[in-house]
C-alpha cells in the first residue's frame, strides 16, 4: 500500500485547526471518557434485558472489557491522538471508510435529542423541592394516609381457564406527580389520542437546559478550559453520588437490598454473560467516536495503553456505583409487597422518577433532594456536552471554513438540537425513548465492526503496529493486534445480533411511527457508509480495481507536529511516502 497526498486523488488536502489546543492535564482524557460512563439510561431500558444489577452480575464485564472494550478504547485513541483530528478527518487512515465519520455526526445529535429528557426530569424535581412542600411528600398529596395511592385493576392470571386474580397496583406518588404534567395518569404516559400533545412545562424545562448548555459554551469553549470544567463537575458528581449512596443506607429494607446486591448468585452471572456485551458499548458515550475526538487532544506521546485500562475501571466504578443506588431503591420498593402477594409496586425509572417518593420520607427531605437531583443533572450534563463538544471538534477539524464561524455554528448546532429535541417533551417521546436507545445497540456494533475492518485489515495490521509502536515509543504485543482482528469481532457479531433481537422485539409493541423513526436512523446511515465509499472510488482515476485500492489507501496520513512528522517520515522510509514532487517527476519521465 502507497501513502498519497490529497493532491494526487483530486481533494483538498487536510489543513490542521492550530487553534484547537490540548487538555490542561493529561488526567482531563481520562475524566472525560471516565464521564461517558454517566449515560445513565442504561438503567432505564436495561428493564427490558431483565437487569437487576447485581454485584456479581457485572463480573463478566470484566472479562468482555479485556477481550475488546480496552483494545477498540486503544483503536479510538490511537486514530484520534495520531491523528490530532475528530472523528470524520481521522478516517483519513482509510478514505473509503470516512462516511462512518460522518454517520457519527448523525448518530451523535439523534442521540443528543432524546438524551435531554435525563436532564429535563432532575431539573424538575430540583426546582419543585425549593417549595416548602414538595407535591409528591405527604403533605403534598393531602395526607393521603401513606405516601402510595391504591387502586384497584385486574389481570389474567391463567389465560387456559381465565381465572382473574385481583391485584392492587400502588402508585408511587413522584411517577405519579410527572405524568401529571402529561395531563393523563392512566395507561402509562401514552394515550389513544393527542400523542404528541407537548407538555409546555416540560417545553419549559427544555429551554432552561438548552440555556445552560449554552452558557457553559459561552464561557468554556476553550480545549483546556472545557477540559478542567469537565473535571471539576465529574469530581461533584461522584461526591454527591457517594453521599447520597451513604444516606440511602438507612432507608428501611435498604441493608437487606445491599447484602442482596452483594451476595454470589450463579444466575446472575450467567445472565450477566448476554447483558454485558451491551453494557460494554456504552463506554463509548451516547454518540460513536467520542473517545476518538477527545484522545486527539492529548500529547503525541500519550501512553493510551495505560489511560484505556484506567478509563475502562474507572468506568466499572461508576456502573458498580450507580448499580447499588439502584438496586437499594428497588428493594426499597419492593418491601411493600413483603406482606400481601396482591400488591405491585409500579416503579418507572427507579433512579429517576421513583427515587423522589423515597427522598420525602428523609428527614430534610428538600436537601437530600436537591443534592440526589442535582448530582443526576450534572451527571446528565456532563454527557450532553461532551457530546456536543466532540461534534463539535469534528465539524471543525474537517471544515475549515467553519473556523471563522466557531461561535455561530456552536449556537446553531445548540439552537437545533433545542428545537428537534420538542418532540420528547411530548407523551409520545417520553415513552418511546427507549426504541432509539435499543437501536442503537446494533448500529453500534456494526459500526465497530466496520472501523476493525478498516483499521486492521484494509490498513493493515503491520502499519497498525507499526504507528501504535512509534506514538507510544514501546513495543505493542503481536497477540493484542492477533485479538483484535479476530477474537473482538466474535464477540461484536453475537453484539450486533442481540442488538437485532432487542429492537425486534421492542417494536413489535411500539407504534408504526416509531418503527420509521428507527428505521431512518439505523437503516439510512449504515447505507451512507459504503455509499459514500463508492462516491470517494468514483472520484479516483483508473480501473474498478485500481479506483477501489486508492480508495482505500490513507491519505495525508501522518503527525501533525512538525517534528513527530519528519521522525515518522525516517521511520517509515520515503518508499512508502509519495509526494507531490515525486509524483509529477514520474508522470512525465
Amino acid at each position: 500500500m502507497v501513502y498519497e497526498s490529497s493532491y494526487e486523488t483530486g481533494r483538498k488536502p487536510f489543513t490542521p485547526d492550530l487553534q484547537r489546543g490540548k487538555w490542561e492535564k493529561p488526567t482531563d482524557f481520562i475524566f472525560a471518557c471516565c464521564g461517558l460512563a454517566l449515560k445513565l439510561d442504561i438503567f432505564v431500558i436495561s428493564y427490558w434485558f431483565f437487569f437487576d444489577t447485581r454485584l456479581f452480575f457485572i463480573l463478566p464485564y470484566f472479562f468482555y472489557m479485556a477481550i475488546y472494550m480496552v483494545p477498540l478504547l486503544v483503536i479510538h485513541s490511537f486514530m484520534g491522538q495520531f491523528s490530532s483530528s475528530g472523528f470524520i478527518s481521522a478516517f483519513r487512515l482509510s478514505p473509503f471508510f470516512k462516511g462512518m465519520g460522518y454517520v457519527s455526526v448523525f448518530l451523535s445529535i439523534a442521540s443528543l435529542l432524546f438524551y435531554s429528557i435525563f436532564a429535563i426530569v432532575p431539573l424538575v424535581f430540583i426546582l419543585h423541592s425549593l417549595r416548602p412542600t414538595m407535591p409528591w411528600s405527604c403533605e403534598g398529596l393531602g395526607n393521603v394516609g401513606n405516601l402510595t395511592t391504591v387502586n384497584a385493576i385486574s389481570i389474567l392470571a391463567n389465560e387456559t381457564d381465565f381465572d382473574v386474580l385481583h391485584m392492587t397496583e400502588i402508585h408511587i406518588p413522584s411517577v405519579l406527580f410527572f405524568k401529571q404534567h402529561f395531563g393523563s395518569l392512566g395507561g402509562g404516559f401514552i394515550s389513544e389520542k393527542d400523542d404528541f400533545q407537548f407538555s409546555w412545562t416540560i417545553v419549559g424545562f427544555s429551554v432552561m437546559i438548552w440555556g445552560i448548555i449554552a452558557c457553559i459554551f459561552r464561557y468554556y469553549s476553550e480545549t483546556a478550559k472545557f477540559g478542567k470544567l469537565l473535571r471539576y463537575m465529574i469530581m461533584t458528581a461522584l461526591a454527591l453520588l457517594m453521599m447520597c449512596l451513604a444516606r440511602f443506607l438507612f432507608l428501611p429494607g435498604a441493608l437487606d437490598g445491599l447484602t442482596h446486591y452483594v451476595k454470589p448468585h450463579l444466575d446472575s452471572t450467567i445472565n450477566g454473560s448476554l447483558v454485558m456485551m451491551v453494557v460494554v458499548l456504552q463506554a463509548f458515550g451516547s454518540g460513536w467516536g467520542s473517545v476518538m475526538s477527545l484522545s486527539s487532544f492529548n500529547n503525541f506521546k500519550t501512553n493510551i495503553m495505560s489511560y484505556s485500562w484506567i478509563i475502562a475501571f474507572g468506568q466499572t466504578l461508576v456502573y458498580i456505583l450507580f448499580g447499588m443506588v439502584n438496586f437499594i431503591l428497588q428493594h426499597y420498593f419492593r418491601a411493600m409487597n413483603v406482606d400481601s402477594l396482591d400488591l405491585y409496586a409500579e416503579t418507572n425509572w427507579v433512579l429517576y422518577l421513583s427515587s423522589a417518593s423515597a427522598l420525602a420520607t428523609l428527614e430534610w427531605a428538600n436537601l437530600w433532594t436537591i443534592l440526589y437531583y442535582s448530582m443526576l443533572l450534572i451527571s446528565s450534563l456532563i454527557v450532553m456536552i461532551t457530546q456536543i463538544f466532540t461534534v463539535l471538534t469534528s465539524l471543525f477539524d474537517e471544515f475549515e471554513f467553519l473556523r471563522e464561524h466557531k461561535e455561530r455554528v456552536t449556537y446553531g448546532l445548540i439552537g437545533f438540537l433545542a428545537l428537534c429535541s420538542l418532540l420528547f417533551c411530548t407523551k409520545h417521546g417520553i415513552i418511546f425513548f427507549s426504541a432509539v436507545s435499543l437501536d442503537a445497540i446494533f448500529t453500534y456494533s456494526a459500526m465497530h465492526l466496520l472501523l476493525i475492518l478498516a483499521v486492521l485489515w484494509i490498513y493493515g495490521r503491520d502499519r497498525f503496529q507499526r504507528d501504535i509502536e512509534f506514538m507510544l515509543g514501546r513495543p505493542f504485543a503481536s497477540w493484542k493486534v492477533f485479538t483484535l482482528r479476530f477474537i473482538a469481532p466474535l464477540f461484536l457479531l453475537n453484539t450486533l445480533l442481540f442488538g437485532l433481537f432487542a429492537s425486534f422485539m421492542k417494536h413489535v409493541y411500539e407504534s408504526t411511527l416509531v418503527l420509521y423513526i428507527s428505521l431512518f436512523l439505523v437503516i439510512i446511515p449504515l447505507l451512507f457508509i459504503p455509499g459514500y465509499g463508492m462516491y470517494i472510488t468514483y472520484q479516483n482515476t483508473g480501473g474498478s480495481c485500481n479506483r477501489f485500492r486508492r480508495a482505500c489507501r490513507p491519505t495525508d496520513w501522518y503527525p501533525q507536529e512538525m517534528e513527530n512528522r519528519q521522525q515518522y517520515e525516517d521511520v517509515v522510509g520515503n518508499s512508502d511516502l509519495t509526494h507531490q514532487l515525486y509524483e509529477v517527476t514520474e508522470e512525465v519521465n
